[in-house]
């Protein structure tokens, strides 16, 4: 046990009885602060000199040190953490209490706040191959707390998060994060513009507050022995929204939104999001809301540092896995519209007969899924409109020309695959997919025949009941999922249909995961929808969950990686558009895939031997075995359980890994009276990756 120390001068404790030298991180007590000390990597460590003392700036100095030459860079120095909390009002009368995504929160009462750190106490604690330095007291409006820094050992990081709670209730929130410093001693702020051009500014300190768009979320200060970058979560930061416009979530200047008088850079959120649906976070009472950033010190200039920062996100891209292949779904990019639309007559137009201007040659959305990656994207076109009231005459040609567009736009590498959220009949949004082109008209309003033959189109199908939903997905082997469950238009579902013999049957797959509604005080993403898998595998039917994406429109300079997830399907390779794409429809239906932000891969899971989706003879010892590679420092893997009532979680703390590694665990557990399995793995910025079940019996 280390003592608790007193600064003789400024009457601040330091309390460091949780503290651990072997978490990598050397702290020494000076008389007016401390100083942590860690390695970087084989050939450099940092140093981070606190200051306790009032009325100066907490952090004195950042340096890196070249452990060979023994030469110090300072890349920083009198700095203050800086934090504006914008405090708003939710509904909780409106459909499903906090479970909200349709809440316009910039349109209520709100309020911003500076947050104030008055310096009391100080705790210095470890866990793992990590220390946290945690000052009290942090107070913004109605939210108190602490301030606390976070070191990982042999990193470059440093996590700085305001742990706030309020004990008002029905509170949504965003904040703004950064550094200031009163007296700016940078020379430039760099960026990667959202064109893709590197930026850099010359400063002076005196430059009014602006907030360019960037590329990879990340603003860069340098000075003449290094460089700063300041940078969020990838995927926690963002609130929900339907568009991924950039938004500007940077910012640099003073005077930043008349609130931080000093010289300063860091991340912002828009108030107003794409002006639609606003819902920001959710922030319960008593609940600690983290307001977190990362920091990444250099003793490089700016782009190489930025260089750096785009590891931990594999430079907005999804890794390529053996045996793997990657599938994103749910997309309303309306490029089979917008073409129509571009027609030189938008009434009088032929599928096959299709003029192509030369902007739509490689669609914007294309451009970006292909540069990320992503080898095989499902869409759901249709979503505006009157579409689920058209007939043959006008929905048959729409189909069409989705069809062909898809089969133009995909190649070896890419597969793009027709889709809709009908939303009609069953109850809810739901998503369709089938696995070949099927004609069929949403609403039989014409009294037409439940399927009838076309000469250009063959075989049609016209749909007026969920019995007749059912029926044509069988006949065709498709597959449906509620979209978004227990949220904006799924809100009860599926919750309120699974008796029904549609979602019973072996067509129905399940729901979709995304991170809404949001909440800084959770240690995972999208608990509403991990939560149904472990209920649809309570009630007894092999039923899974998979990432969807969920956007409007995309384009090259949007920010589309803060909302990405991604499915990665057990298979060896992408199927072409001409064979049909079956395979990809049979992976999930038999649960034989992972779905991950991007940071976290899932190497293996299994239970003894059987993988996910693949039935296990329950035996009351369980072998688990977990491999794992990631980015950023794991925070836990969790196993869940069930019996067919309730849950039970077992978790495996992973605070004694680094960045940039890969791992593997086994696990044996007692699965006695357990009718399923599965896993999730978390790293520190909230990133994770889950599997489906394995189911025993």
């Amino acid at each position: 046990m280390l003592p608790l120390v007193v600064l003789a001068q400024n009457i601040v404790s330091i309390n460091r009885s949780s503290y651990d030298t072997e978490c990598g991180t050397k702290i020494e007590i000076l008389e007016n602060g401390l100083m942590a000390k860690w390695d970087f990597n084989e050939n450099e460590s940092g140093s981070l000199l606190l200051n306790f003392e009032k009325g100066q700036p907490l952090i004195q100095q950042l340096s890196v040190v070249n452990k060979s030459t023994g030469h110090i860079s300072t890349v920083a120095k009198n700095l203050d953490v800086a934090f504006v909390l914008t405090v708003g009002e939710r509904d909780l009368e409106k459909r499903n209490g906090w479970t909200i995504f349709f809440d316009k929160t910039h349109h209520k009462p709100y309020d911003s706040y500076t947050a104030d750190l008055s310096i009391s106490h100080v705790k210095v604690s470890s866990e793992g191959r990590r220390c946290s330095i945690t000052i009290d007291s942090l107070k913004a409006g109605p939210f108190s707390g602490s301030l606390v820094l976070t070191i990982y050992a042999n990193s470059p990081l440093i996590h700085v998060e305001g742990v706030v709670q309020t004990d008002q209730n029905a509170k949504a929130i965003v904040y703004d994060a950064g550094l200031v410093s009163a007296t700016a001693e940078w020379e430039e702020i760099a960026w990667l513009g959202a064109d893709g051009v590197f930026q850099n500014r010359l400063v002076k300190g005196k430059e009014e507050a602006k907030t360019p768009k960037v590329r990879h979320r990340t603003i860069i200060a340098q000075g003449t022995e290094g460089s700063i970058a300041v940078f969020p979560a990838p995927h926690q930061y963002f609130y929900p929204l339907d568009f991924s416009e950039n938004y500007k979530f940077t910012w640099y200047g003073k005077n930043y939104r008349h609130k931080l008088d000093d010289f300063g850079f860091g991340i912002r959120l828009p108030l107003d999001g794409d002006k639609r649906w606003v819902p920001w976070f959710n922030a319960p009472p008593n609940t600690q809301q983290r307001l977190g950033f990362f920091l990444l010190a250099s003793s490089k200039e700016a782009k190489p540092t930025l260089e750096q920062v785009k590891k931990y996100t594999r430079k907005d891209q999804f890794k390529k896995l053996p045996g793997h292949t990657s599938f994103s779904s749910h997309y309303h990019v309306e490029h089979t519209k917008n073409l129509v639309s571009q027609q030189p007559d938008s009434e009088n137009w032929d599928p096959d007969r299709i003029e192509i201007p030369e902007s739509l040659q490689e669609p914007g959305f294309v451009k970006v899924l292909k540069e990320m990656k992503v080898d095989i994207v499902h869409l759901a076109e249709f979503h505006f409109g009157a579409t689920r009231g058209l007939q043959a005459k006008d929905r048959l040609p729409l189909l069409k020309l989705m069809h062909n567009e898809c089969e133009r736009l995909s190649d070896d590498s890419f597969l793009l695959l027709p889709g809709e959220e009908p939303n009609v009949h069953l109850g809810g949004h739901w998503i369709s997919f089938f696995p070949k082109p099927v004609y069929w008209i949403l609403n039989n309003r014409a009294k037409k025949p439940f399927v009838e033959y076309d000469e250009r189109y063959g075989k049609v199908y016209h749909l007026g009941s969920p019995e007749q939903v059912l029926e044509l997905f069988k006949k065709e082997g498709g597959l449906m999922w509620t979209a978004h469950p227990r949220i904006k238009g799924s809100t009860g579902f599926p919750d309120n249909y699974n008796q029904t013999n549609f979602y019973l049957s072996e067509q129905f797959l399940g729901g979709a995961w995304k991170n809404m509604p949001a909440d800084l005080s959770q240690d995972r993403l999208g608990n509403r929808v991990l939560n149904l898998e472990d209920d649809m595998a309570n009630w007894g039917k092999k039923k899974y969950i998979l990432g969807e994406v969920d956007v409007f429109q995309i384009n090259p300079d949007h920010e589309l990686y803060a909302h990405m997830n991604i499915n990665y399907l057990r298979m060896d390779k992408i199927p072409k558009f001409s064979d049909g794409w079956q395979p990809v429809l049979d992976v999930l239906r038999n649960g034989s895939y992972f779905t991950t932000t991007g940071e976290v891969l899932i190497n293996e899971f299994s239970v003894n031997g059987k993988l996910s989706g693949e039935t296990q003879k329950a035996k009351k010892k369980a072998k688990i075995t977990v491999k794992l590679e990631w980015t950023f420092p794991m925070s836990f893997i969790e196993i869940i359980s069930g019996d067919g009532q309730n849950v039970y979680r077992e978790r495996i703390d992973l605070s004694k890994t680094e960045s940039f590694a890969a791992g593997k665990w086994v696990h044996e557990l007692d699965l006695s009276g357990r009718k399923w399995v599965r896993m999730e793995a978390w790293d520190i910025a909230k990133n994770g990756a889950f599997t489906p079940p394995v189911w025993l019996e």
